[in-house]
């Protein structure tokens, strides 16, 4: 797989690289490692995301270089990152007609196999893990620029290395970027030191949603739109903002609430290893891995909350 894969890049000239809508770490570190090896290739490369790049990653580089609207022009080959499913990377990539093909790369366990070549591993730590994969196996030397957004999918995807995908393939590779010269701390100073405080004024308000089950074995908080405009925050402030419930003791699965227009909620499912949250999320057209997961569901946040609530609970 690796070896098409590389027989592809060094045929082709003209790549286009993108990710899934509301890009994370993983998406926006493993597009910008994969648009530097091909800048550095001396590619024609073009980095789109469908929304923009969250602040915290802007430091990255090539950052300033990634575009929310598709240029009208034709790419040799389109390598689509981290989507799970392929809607997730857009309309205007979906419907690109000016793409010759597309190669799937992705660690999510529920996949849409939508490429000419799609390569899938979940049990990679990150997506920025398979872009690690396909420098190395061309033989070439990991850049320090590759090599900082390669580290930062991992230390993100892992969660600082807490999560059960922190595999021993996760610390080596990381291990080695730091060989390459990232500086752990300046990462770390960028990516959880250096939040605005339009963050807390919106966490403060979402722990007030703060719920449990009967059981305690299910946590959750939601972030409603009424929240965006009382704190001035976006939607991009949010990450990470599960974990709270998911720190709570006994609780196996928490849920994150996130309003995205009246009446319709985005679902983030966090699972500490005992539930496969990607099955639950798959009832409702979602999907993710083991541990972690979302769907959209439309109601109240009442109504949603109850519907996955009673869902999880005939699971445990």
């Amino acid at each position: 797989m690796l070896k098409k894969i590389n027989e592809v890049i060094e045929a082709n000239n003209s790549f286009l690289v993108t990710a899934h809508e509301g890009p994370d770490g993983d998406a926006v570190g493993s597009s910008l490692a994969l648009a530097s090896y091909f800048t550095e290739l001396g590619k024609d490369v073009t980095i789109h995301l469908i929304d923009p790049v969250p602040e915290i990653y802007k430091f990255l580089p090539l950052a300033e270089k990634v575009l929310n609207t598709l240029p009208d022009k034709h790419y040799d080959v389109c390598f689509v990152l981290d989507v799970g499913e392929f809607r997730r990377a857009g309309k205007e990539i979906v419907n690109c007609k000016t793409i010759g093909m597309f190669i799937n790369i992705d660690h999510h366990k529920t996949e849409d196999h939508f490429g000419a070549i799609n390569y899938i591993d979940p049990k990679a730590a990150a997506t920025g893990v398979l872009i690690y994969r396909i420098i190395k196996d061309a033989g070439k030397d990991i850049s320090y620029n590759s090599a900082l957004s390669i580290y930062s999918a991992i230390i993100t995807d892992t969660g600082s290395f807490r999560y059960s995908n922190a595999n021993p393939e996760a610390f080596s590779i990381a291990g080695e970027m730091i060989e390459k010269g990232v500086n752990p701390w300046n990462i770390a100073e960028h990516l959880y030191e250096s939040q605005p405080k339009e963050r807390l004024l919106l966490l403060a308000e979402a722990l007030s949603t703060l719920d449990f089950s009967e059981c305690g074995k299910i946590g959750s908080l939601a972030v409603t739109l009424d929240m965006y405009e009382k704190t001035g925050a976006s939607a991009e402030l949010t990450d990470g903002f599960v974990n709270y419930p998911r720190s709570v003791r006994g609780v196996e699965v928490a849920i994150f609430f996130r309003e995205l227009e009246p009446g319709h909620f985005k679902v983030g499912f966090r699972s500490k290893g005992k539930i496969d949250v990607s099955s639950i999320a798959a009832t409702f057209g979602g999907g993710g891995h083991q541990n972690a997961a979302g769907c959209e569901i439309k109601g109240s946040l009442t109504e949603v909350r109850k519907i996955i609530y009673d869902k999880l609970q005939s699971v445990l």
